[in-house]
């Protein structure tokens, strides 16, 4: 049965056709199509025709939002509207995206002590309850925190990460299509490499003929809440500071760059494939990291003599 209600329901079910043919699809657009979905039958039960009024209405900011969560709330909705526009199944003129903020979060810096603590606590899972979930969850969350720290790739990557996607031979990953459906490809380290083909053999005796890497219920992926939960629950069994699953992606970066320090200078090309493998569209995405990294613009404007070598941006991950 479809989980789309509305009159909109065979026009989003074909859009998703259409998304998953071009292999443009991602996950997690569905509950974004589903809520607008909702909001159109319990709002306009007796309309039959998309109307001007739902797609403004659905879209204007919220009072309670950020210009980038808007962005983020909208634009599937968007994605949707300019596939019935080419198909001439909808008149409707397109609402103004809110205009990108600069984020300015500094994400936070790890001790060597924290993450020893946090991996730790990782390896620790008990094995009881042996419910399938907690079995699962044990083989699981070393696992994929390992992989956040050691490739940068974002939580909801390595979530949405399929097994046809992980080359255990050769050790490369493809993510198709992530922010802005930019496809990029991540070389894992050896030890990781390791690590993923020993969890793939544990795994695959649970989940046998799994679509996801790391496999949910109903032959899903774990969700948004799935990684925050665990994370905030390994991280505050040994460590009293405050941080988040996403700064391992921050952590990764900062890392990088630090190795760059006194090794000779190919930096732009050390800069273009760091800001590949992270899945970044612009050079100005990876370019905020330098700020982060005590004592390197001094070192480049020192080795290079001009100091406008590194401009000063402000994050922006939606880049």
């Amino acid at each position: 049965m479809s989980k789309f209600t509305s009159f909109l329901r065979p026009l989003i079910e074909a859009y998703i056709l259409y998304q998953k043919a071009s292999d443009r699809w991602n996950e997690s657009d569905e509950y974004l199509l589903l809520t607008f979905d909702r909001y159109c039958k319990n709002k306009y039960p007796e309309e039959t025709k998309l109307s001007q009024e739902m797609v403004d209405s659905w879209c204007r900011k919220r009072e309670t939002e950020t210009n980038n969560s808007c962005r983020s709330r909208i634009y599937p909705i968007i994605s949707f509207i300019r596939y019935l526009r080419k198909r001439k199944k909808a008149s409707i003129t397109e609402p103004i995206i809110p205009q990108s903020e600069p984020r300015t979060y500094i994400p936070h810096s790890f001790t060597e002590t924290e993450l020893k603590n946090f991996f730790a606590a990782c390896d620790s899972i008990p094995s009881s309850p042996k419910t399938e979930e907690q079995l699962s969850r044990r083989i699981t969350i070393p696992v994929y925190f390992r992989l956040l720290y050691s490739s940068g790739i974002r939580t909801y990557e390595a979530r949405m990460l399929k097994c046809k996607d992980v080359d255990l031979i050769n050790g490369i990953l493809n993510i198709r299509y992530s922010k802005g459906h930019a496809q990029h490809f991540i070389v894992l380290h050896d030890s990781m490499l390791k690590l993923m083909g020993q969890y793939d053999i544990e795994i695959s005796k649970q989940y046998p003929n799994r679509t996801y890497f790391f496999p949910a219920r109903n032959d899903s992926f774990h969700r948004r809440a799935w990684v925050q939960n665990n994370f905030r629950a390994m991280w505050d069994i040994c460590n009293k500071t405050y941080t988040t699953a996403y700064a391992l992606r921050h952590n990764y970066a900062i890392e990088n760059i630090n190795q760059w320090i006194g090794m000779g200078f190919s930096f732009d090309d050390k800069l273009l494939y760091l800001s590949r493998s992270m899945g970044h569209n612009a050079l100005e995405s990876t370019r905020y990291y330098y700020s982060l990294v005590p004592g390197l613009a001094d070192i480049l404007e020192d080795r290079s003599g001009d100091d406008m070598i590194i401009p000063e941006v402000e994050y922006n991950e939606d880049l």
